[in-house]
């Protein structure tokens, strides 16, 4: 990943592509695998995405089915995948209001708080696959400039453990993943899990 698109419905084609990826390549067995958020697996976090984000868009007057993450992990992320798109694609001008965000349009409150939340499970699940993660070393390093000053107020909303100690010369990736509360060198075979994410109430967007 070198460079991120401008345009939210192209920001999270991309996002979601590289997602939709590591969905794909899941063998059956796989979602019971352990991943880096501490009693998660690697289905779980396909579900928190689907089930919050959904939950999330009602705040636009878009009512989306529940989709049975459980039975289907592919079909039901491809088809997640397309609802979002869809909404993305013609905003048609609707407005989200949230108690937690306040109201902005749908596709700006869509790419400020749920893409990204995507680009960083990505992270989660490539690992709780055995896959080696890869965020772009460019965009960590943006991303960690721009959480940092507001690390006591994301730290207060439960929805990040601890930061996790890295060495001074660790890369913009460790650097960033330790700061949202994983453990960098964390694998399924027995390295040590994160700091559990909260799992977000009804409407209020995790980071």
């Amino acid at each position: 990943m070198t460079s991120v698109p401008e345009r939210p419905a192209r920001r999270h084609a991309v996002d979601a592509a590289t997602f939709t990826e590591l969905v794909e390549s899941a063998a059956p067995g796989d979602w019971a695998r352990p991943s880096p958020v501490a009693g998660w697996t690697a289905l779980d976090i396909v579900a928190h995405l689907v089930g919050w984000s959904r939950g999330f868009l009602t705040g636009a007057g878009i009512e989306l089915p529940a989709l049975d993450v459980a039975t289907d992990p592919a079909a039901a992320w491809q088809q997640h995948v397309a609802d979002v798109q869809a909404v993305l694609d013609d905003p048609a001008g609707r407005v989200l209001s949230n108690p937690h965000t306040g109201d902005m349009p749908v596709d700006e409150a869509i790419d400020r708080f749920y893409t990204g939340d995507v680009w960083l499970h990505s992270w989660d699940l490539a690992t709780a696959l055995g896959r080696e993660p890869d965020l772009g070393q460019d965009r960590c390093r943006a991303a960690l400039a721009a959480m940092a000053p507001m690390e006591q107020l994301l730290r207060d909303s439960g929805q990040f453990g601890p930061a996790w100690p890295v060495a001074d010369d660790a890369s913009p990736q460790d650097r960033l993943v330790a700061f949202i509360g994983r453990d960098p060198a964390w694998r399924p075979d027995g390295g040590a899990g994160a700091e559990p994410l909260s799992r977000p109430t009804s409407g209020a967007p995790p980071r």
